[in-house]
């Protein structure tokens, strides 16, 4: 798999453009060498032939037909075991001269050049076949005069040359594929490196930051400019957190006193509509002090004040308590409660936070749920975690919303008629981070499937636990 990703990164497709263009350049580099090497060679061996039938043609013209025969006896004699091939015919092929016995056949014949093979069987002095490239040339009389040349030694060498370019353009494009697998292998680790810290920081940890290597290269400038914008991130965002938390803790004070106050006049007003009045005065009141005491209790979740108050409780228990609390509010909207939960669960945490974050969730689930509807209640246990599901046939949450509703005072469209003021989930999320867990919500169609996986143990240090 992981090879697979390698050679779909951008970084390996580019090495291997590259690779094209340097093997390229290789083969043409050898190609011109192999087309010099072997079509010198070649020229020089047909230049010998077409310079020693010039020469033979000349006795020929001085001597006549004996003194032919003389000469070439005469060449013959001097080097018996040459690369020089002489053989002069009759119009019958009978040999008149020559060091082979035979008129080669079956050779391959190119505008006037004989291509062959010699053999012992043609009278050649060697054992070994070798190749051999020879002129024919036509005495007056029908006589027949081959002159040509032992060309072994430059077809090995040409063979040696066509060797060399395979086996160069394979070494080419090895040496290119392991540099460019090893490039793209040193980039791909830089840029997983950075993609893995952006999606760890995406899952809300923002105090991680990208590690650089002190190249000072372009990789270490990008991770330098994301630190530096998650840092501007951070502190823009601890702005506005700390902008609602210092108007939620000024305002609630003087709000409890005007809450008070208009309750006392309510108390005091005689007429039945004047008292109805204060006392929706009242409700607001309580709605908006509701909404500070939601805001300040995230606040303080967040910033990890409630640890202290971890116990180790049966959780259970709890859920059995926060059924039987909402069963009988179910039953009024003429809704099927149904409730599963597995004995003796118990876990490490803040039992009335987390108390508060399911009677949240279940009162979400009868509130947004029609008259005869369906809400369930499970809990059930994994191997390290345990499981808390809460599901409803209500109106649900757009699919490309749900990881917004986390949000501080974000409330779907289709949900603003209801009461409500947008922090219930954002408590519910800030309980359940503290608590080392994960919520996830997805849609029932109809409904909401809200899923929370709880560790049994939290890993906080001991001396902040207490003993149930």
């Amino acid at each position: 798999m992981k090879i697979l990703k390698l050679l779909r990164t951008s970084t390996f497709q580019l090495a291997i453009m590259y690779m094209v263009l340097f093997a390229s350049s290789v083969f043409i580099l050898m190609g011109f060498i192999y087309w010099a090497t072997a079509g010198y060679m070649s020229n020089q061996t047909d230049e010998t032939v077409e310079a020693e039938i010039i020469g033979l043609a000349e006795q020929y013209q001085r001597q006549g037909l004996n003194g032919l025969i003389s000469v070439i006896r005469e060449r013959v004699a001097r080097d018996p075991n040459g690369k020089a091939i002489y053989l002069f015919t009759a119009r019958d092929f009978i040999k008149l001269a020559g060091n082979i016995d035979k008129w080669p056949e079956g050779g391959d014949v190119q505008e006037g050049w004989l291509n062959f093979n010699l053999s012992p069987e043609l009278g050649w002095h060697k054992e070994q076949i070798h190749p051999a490239r020879a002129r024919v040339f036509i005495v007056p009389g029908g006589l027949r005069l081959l002159v040509g040349r032992d060309v072994s030694e430059f077809m090995a060498v040409k063979q040696l040359v066509e060797r060399a370019i395979n086996f160069g353009m394979a070494i080419t494009f090895a040496l290119a594929m392991i540099g460019g697998i090893m490039m793209s292998r040193s980039t791909a680790r830089r840029v997983e490196l950075i993609n893995s810290a952006s999606q760890r920081i995406m899952t809300g940890n923002l105090s991680l930051r990208i590690p650089d290597r002190g190249t000072n290269d372009e990789f270490d400038q990008l991770a330098r400019n994301l630190n530096e914008m998650l840092d501007r991130i951070v502190t823009l965002m601890e702005g506005i957190k700390h902008v609602s938390d210092n108007i939620a803790h000024d305002l609630r004070t003087p709000l409890t006193r005007l809450r008070n106050q208009l309750e006392s006049t309510m108390m005091k007003v005689e007429r039945q509509s004047d008292r109805e009045q204060v006392a929706e005065a009242v409700a607001e009141a309580d709605q908006l002090l509701a909404t500070f005491n939601a805001l300040l209790r995230i606040a303080r979740l967040e910033m990890g004040g409630r640890v202290a108050n971890f116990t180790s409780f049966n959780l259970s228990e709890l859920v059995s308590d926060a059924a039987e609390l909402y069963e009988a509010v179910a039953e009024d909207k003429n809704q099927k409660f149904e409730l599963s939960i597995e004995e003796n669960l118990t876990i490490t945490g803040d039992k009335d936070l987390l108390f508060q974050t399911l009677t949240n969730l279940v009162d979400n689930a009868i509130k947004y749920t029609p008259e005869g509807g369906a809400v369930s209640l499970q809990l059930r246990k994994t191997k390290e975690h345990a499981l808390i599901e809460v599901n409803d046939s209500g109106i649900g949450i757009p699919e490309d919303e749900l990881d917004k509703v986390f949000g501080r005072f974000y409330r779907v469209a289709k949900s603003r008629s209801l009461p409500g003021n947008g922090l219930g989930l954002s408590l519910v999320n800030a309980v359940i981070e503290m608590h080392q867990g994960k919520i996830t919500l997805t849609n029932n169609l109809p409904g909401l499937r809200v899923e929370i996986k709880l560790p049994q143990h939290v890993s906080i240090p001991e001396k902040e636990l207490k003993t149930a």
